[in-house]
């Protein structure tokens, strides 16, 4: 029997996790065909949400949570809690509510029909109109500057088979874009389309800082085009003040008496170039900076607790080989070691007479320079 691991990652969300878990449970018992497993990680909540699922766990054994240490982000602590399941297959589910739970049978089956991957696209929104337009927007540049296709409108909910988890973990990015990396792996896929709901409780945790990062780790991480366009504009910019230069000699010497520039042209055109060389060098900088992140090869997040990992209702025996070797297990008993005799005590005792290696010299045996003599 597959077992399929659920993965959600939580920030403040008491309102919302009771909730989620339920309609899980409730998805998950109309496919008996599959052991599940849901794996919360928590990323620090101030509130009761830790609390809340260690209620959840002590009271079923197919529920697993993680708490971080402290707040890793939106980005690293997500992907360490994917890397943590044990499923053939891998379902990202947030705990907004904003994600259906009751479109699961329909992700499992666009696996069962041989899909690697198989990805919810958001149709339509009922978040605020004018944030979804932006959206749209970003997706569609990320979509041109990038080599490869991208998935517009795809926010992670999705499921992934194991194959998938295991070839983003070998890629070791200690700051991964997880849905550019799919999109890099190119395994195949299957798109569903659905309409998201709204939020109903709680507030987002996304703000500008948080989708600014994420926009931008998109871009540079799959994309050089960046780059190329400041080159570009260097050449474009040097040959246009080639040709102003060219045309602001000959009207001067046309009009030697009357033509007079003033300082405002001077002025203004100084703060344009200044303003484009420091857009320039933010652009630059953050593929520095991602080089950065990349040297520093820092853990994903650092767990301060885990609970209900060593816990598990499956039989290993009805887990495929490679599956089973995730399932907690006691470690055989082993012999004591046999305490073997120093060597200054094996010369001491009267019946033991140690074999040492002997040189050969001027026709005689002798003992090693550095042996003991009795």
């Amino acid at each position: 029997m597959k077992l399929v691991s659920i993965v959600t990652p939580c920030y403040n969300e008491e309102a919302n996790v009771e909730e989620l878990y339920l309609r899980v449970r409730e998805v998950m018992r109309g496919l008996p065909r599959y052991h599940y497993e849901h794996i919360f990680i928590d990323n620090a909540s101030s509130d009761r949400t830790v609390e809340i699922v260690k209620r959840l766990a002590a009271a079923d054994a197919n529920v697993r949570l993680i708490v971080n240490a402290r707040n890793f982000g939106h980005i690293r602590s997500p992907i360490h809690a994917l890397f943590q399941a044990r499923g053939d297959a891998v379902i990202g589910i947030v705990a907004d509510l904003q994600d259906p739970p009751e479109m699961i049978p329909l992700l499992i089956q666009g696996w069962e029909e041989g899909n690697s991957m198989v990805l919810m696209i958001k149709r339509t929104s009922e978040e605020n109109g004018l944030m979804f337009w932006v959206r749209k927007r970003y997706y569609r540049l990320v979509s041109w500057f990038s080599a490869i296709e991208t998935f517009e409108n795809f926010s992670g909910y999705g499921l992934f088979e194991r194959r998938v988890v295991d070839l983003v973990k070998d890629l070791k990015d200690p700051y991964p874009y997880f849905r550019g990396m799919i999109a890099e792996i190119g395994l195949p896929h299957k798109k569903i389309y659905y309409d998201q709901p709204a939020r109903k409780r709680g507030l987002t945790k996304n703000n500008f800082y948080t989708l600014y990062d994420m926009g931008i780790l998109g871009i540079i991480g799959h994309s050089k085009v960046p780059l190329r366009i400041i080159v570009f504009s260097g050449f474009a910019g040097a040959i246009l003040s080639f040709l102003l230069a060219i045309a602001y000699s000959i009207y001067k010497l046309l009009f030697w008496k009357s033509f007079s520039v003033g300082v405002a042209p001077l002025v203004i055109g100084n703060f344009f170039i200044f303003s484009v060389e420091l857009l320039f060098l933010g652009i630059i900088g953050e593929y520095v900076g991602a080089i950065h992140t990349q040297v520093q090869k820092r853990p994903l997040v650092v767990e301060r607790e885990r609970v209900n990992f060593e816990r598990a209702q499956i039989d290993p025996a009805e887990l495929p080989p490679e599956r089973a070797e995730y399932l907690p297990h006691e470690a055989e008993p082993s012999e004591p070691p046999v305490p073997r005799p120093s060597l200054r005590s094996a010369l001491l005792a009267p019946d033991i007479v140690p074999a040492l290696p002997l040189r050969q010299g001027n026709g005689h045996t002798t003992l090693p320079s550095d042996a003991p003599h009795r």
